[in-house]
């Protein structure tokens, strides 16, 4: 893992720096890159920009690890808000949360309850997907776990997995055999050699693997797999394995993070891809930032811009 990925990792967890950086001007601008705004009337309406592409969204309220578990109802009838304002505005747009947003360090058993009322109200009001956030590897198998145990309940949920987790391997094929909705990243958090691969090369030829055994078992009609990766290689590489495995355009779906190749992600659309963008949104925007950065650190070349503009 390179030296300047370790330090933004590090800086996204460190709790004098999340108190701090957030208040600076500089930094607020600069986070404006990737996301419209902190209020949900800010994704909304960028998701509604590119509805009148033709690419549809998946919006998400930045926040984790709460430590009260009343926060966690309000998160939860924030959600339920959101569904409601998403049917008004007739908007394509599917959900995306952590779990420990709605509890999951106090009580899974609440958590259980929370998420499992949203899902049903995007079923009854939406009729698509909500996702599943993966958070790092202390979360892994529990969520695997609440993620099965939603699913025999409600079948609109999907999972994030991380390809730099040695153990994805399995869990690909585990959840490949429940029908499950799958996003796959590459993983943005900070990980022990032990247990996560800590070369990128390493990182790609695993997610390369990973993804042609999802869209494998896309081509069946067995799963949804999802890709979200910005990284023009691993696109390339599965478009082009996709043609010589007659894999149809439809099954592979790129989800690519608001203000990052705005125009791939309409070249992809335009040529038949499925493809969703990310928009976040929330005050909680620090700590997810700094991953963001981490994962291609050159970005941090556009906030020392805004830092001298």
């Amino acid at each position: 893992m390179s030296l300047p990925r370790n330090i933004l990792l590090w800086a996204s967890e460190n709790k004098l720096m999340r108190n701090k950086i957030p208040k600076l001007k500089f930094v607020k601008s600069a986070v404006q890159k990737f996301m419209p705004g902190e209020k949900p009337e800010n994704a909304l309406t960028a998701a509604s920009h590119f509805d009148l592409l033709g690419i549809p969204s998946v919006v998400t309220r930045l926040g984790e690890n709460i430590t009260k578990i009343e926060e966690g109802e309000e998160v939860c009838n924030h959600y339920l808000d959101l569904v409601d304002e998403i049917e008004n505005k007739k908007l394509n747009i599917e959900l995306s949360l952590k779990l420990t947003q709605l509890g999951f360090d106090i009580s899974e058993e609440e958590t259980y309850n929370r998420f499992k009322l949203i899902t049903q109200k995007v079923k009854d009001k939406l009729g698509n997907v909500i996702w599943i956030d993966m958070e790092g590897s202390a979360y892994t198998q529990n969520t695997i776990d609440f993620y099965k145990k939603i699913k025999n309940e409600c079948e609109n949920v999907g999972l994030c997995l991380q390809a730099y987790l040695y153990r994805t391997e399995k869990d690909v094929k585990d959840l490949i055999n429940i029908g499950a909705n799958i996003r796959l990243v590459k993983g943005a958090y900070k990980e022990s050699p032990e247990i996560a691969f800590a070369q990128k090369k390493d990182v790609d030829q695993n997610y390369i693997r990973l993804a042609e055994t999802l869209l494998l078992a896309a081509k069946e009609n067995n799963i949804r797999a999802a890709f979200g990766t910005h990284d023009e290689n691993i696109i390339y590489a599965l478009i082009k394995w996709s043609k010589q495995s007659n894999i149809q355009k439809d099954k592979i779906e790129f989800q690519m993070l608001y203000g990052i190749k705005k125009e791939k992600q309409k070249n992809l659309a335009g040529r038949g891809y499925a493809v969703r963008v990310l928009i976040s949104y929330g005050e909680y925007w620090y700590p997810w930032y700094m991953r963001r950065l981490a994962e291609r650190p050159a970005n941090v070349l556009f906030v020392l811009k805004n830092m001298f503009s």
